[in-house]
């Protein structure tokens, strides 16, 4: 079986959960293609005493005849003689099979896989799970039942913040996130595959660190040779994947969609009634929910701009995938003849990869501080737009220190050192008038550049720049 690559957070608690002295019920979840089902099928050595993936678009019966297939499999001393016609005794099927397997001092563990599959309409699946877990499972000390799902919103909302008989029952909750620039470079490293770490980051913008992407890249070729590959070319699968995500994560996927298309026009992001006015959604629509899905499965992040309050938030795209999509493959901006190698380092390129490296580094904060020798200091983040609109002044990445200190971080993304030339040092300067204007604070502010290769040294750099990050940083 192939080697996992990184997660080792998530596998210490999971072994933490194999090894209590008490059942554990574990749902993981995360957007789709970021690995959820690899990483269970490898944190265990032994194997599962009972193992069962939801089939897709099939009724009840089909489910259950599916379970049955299954447990036969595990039935060792053939207990199950005809298959469960309810879930109610599927269930009460697994528990006598478990029963009977059981051996003292070992966990048994169970995975249940794309669970939303299973919970077809008017099937009682959730009522029997519910009854399996609180009569049964939970009442042992050796039970391990794991779920996961690639369907997000059922996963949230009918699992995770079940008001029924799961209510507080989940005793474990993984949110997997993508691949961090590190893990992406192991994942290569481990395939025996030199990649420079420039490349790496340009994948990261493009479709940033989705596993089952990664896997698809041709490793003698490019980053814009597999760029032009994966998403231009009609058989490349990330050409007609955005659609395939949306509507697999969530029920009624349009409003999603709606958002993440208004969210990719604005980089610094939209207000709650903003987002509405932006969709025309009318009465609310569900709005708290699609966004609390959306920032779930790590489409979008919330944030609170520096000084201002929590009913002011922004939200902001941060899925590196659908960017890339929106603004270079969606109907509205692909006719079908876009060539990517061709238009190399044009300006719309050069404002997506702009911005996009900005997405990257705000993925990367822990090991920004990590570099500024910051990791064990209390901070907080966010980011700050002036108050002035005929100032215009930003900053995205704001590090307020519990030291006395404040990082303003500006990212730049180039090909090669980043020249800090006249002009820019004077909006520089500018910028950091205007925050210590308006913000009032008596902390220390260095402006932090994060840049691809770092700074090329002058005058202004010099005089103007208390730390320089290349993106070597972001790989910590």
């Amino acid at each position: 079986m192939e080697r996992i690559v990184g997660r080792e957070k998530e596998l210490k608690e999971l072994r933490k959960r194999y090894e209590s002295e008490s059942s554990e019920f574990v749902a993981i979840y995360g957007r789709r293609r970021v690995g959820k089902t690899f990483l269970i099928r490898n944190a265990f050595e032994q194997p599962f005493d009972f193992y069962l993936t939801g089939m897709a678009n099939v009724g009840l019966k089909k489910q259950l005849a599916n379970f049955h297939l299954s447990i036969t499999r595990y039935d060792h001393s053939e207990l199950i003689k005809e298959p469960a016609d309810n879930w109610l005794k599927a269930f009460h099927q697994l528990s006598e099979v478990l029963e009977a397997q059981a051996t003292d001092g070992k966990k048994q563990v169970i995975f249940l896989d794309e669970l939303p599959w299973m919970d077809t309409p008017k099937s009682g699946f959730i009522s029997a799970l519910e009854y399996f877990w609180n009569s049964w499972a939970s009442a042992r000390s050796n039970i391990l039942l794991i779920v996961c799902g690639s369907a997000a919103s059922w996963m949230i909302n009918k699992l995770i913040h079940n008001r029924g008989g799961l209510y507080n029952r989940i005793t474990c909750r993984i949110k997997l996130e993508p691949f961090s620039l590190l893990e992406c470079e192991q994942f290569f490293s481990r395939k025996n595959v030199e990649i420079g770490r420039f490349q790496i980051v340009q994948y990261y913008m493009a479709m940033g660190g989705i596993p089952f992407y990664l896997k698809e890249i041709d490793t003698s070729l490019s980053a814009a040779q597999n760029i032009q590959a994966l998403f231009f070319e009609t058989n490349g699968i990330l050409y007609k994947e955005f659609d395939q995500l949306f509507r697999s994560l969530f029920a009624n996927a349009e409003k999603h969609i709606a958002i993440i298309g208004a969210l990719s026009q604005k980089s610094s992001g939209l207000t709650r009634t903003e987002i509405i006015e932006a969709i025309k959604l009318t009465g609310g629509g569900g709005i708290t929910r699609i966004l609390r899905e959306l920032e779930e499965s790590n489409f979008i992040r919330k944030y609170t701009a520096f000084g201002k309050k929590e009913k002011s938030s922004l939200y902001q795209l941060t899925d590196l995938y659908s960017l890339f999509y929106l603004k270079f493959i969606a109907k509205e901006n692909f006719d079908g003849t876009y060539n990517w190698l061709q238009n190399l380092d044009n300006p719309k390129q050069r404002t997506w990869a702009g911005y996009a490296f900005e997405q990257v580094c705000l993925a990367h904060v822990a090991q920004i501080k990590q570099a500024l020798g910051i990791g064990g200091v209390l901070t907080q983040v966010s980011a700050w737009l002036s108050g002035n609109d005929k100032q215009r002044a930003q900053v995205d990445l704001v590090i307020d220190r519990r030291d006395g200190v404040i990082n303003l971080c500006e990212m730049k993304f180039s090909i090669n050192p980043y020249t800090i030339d006249k002009k820019y040092a004077d909006e520089l300067r500018s910028k950091i008038g205007i925050f210590k204007s308006e913000t009032n604070t008596r902390k220390a502010v260095y402006l932090t550049m994060i840049t691809s290769f770092g700074l090329s040294r002058n005058m202004h750099a010099n005089s103007l720049v208390q730390n320089d990050l290349s993106m070597d940083a972001l790989f910590q």
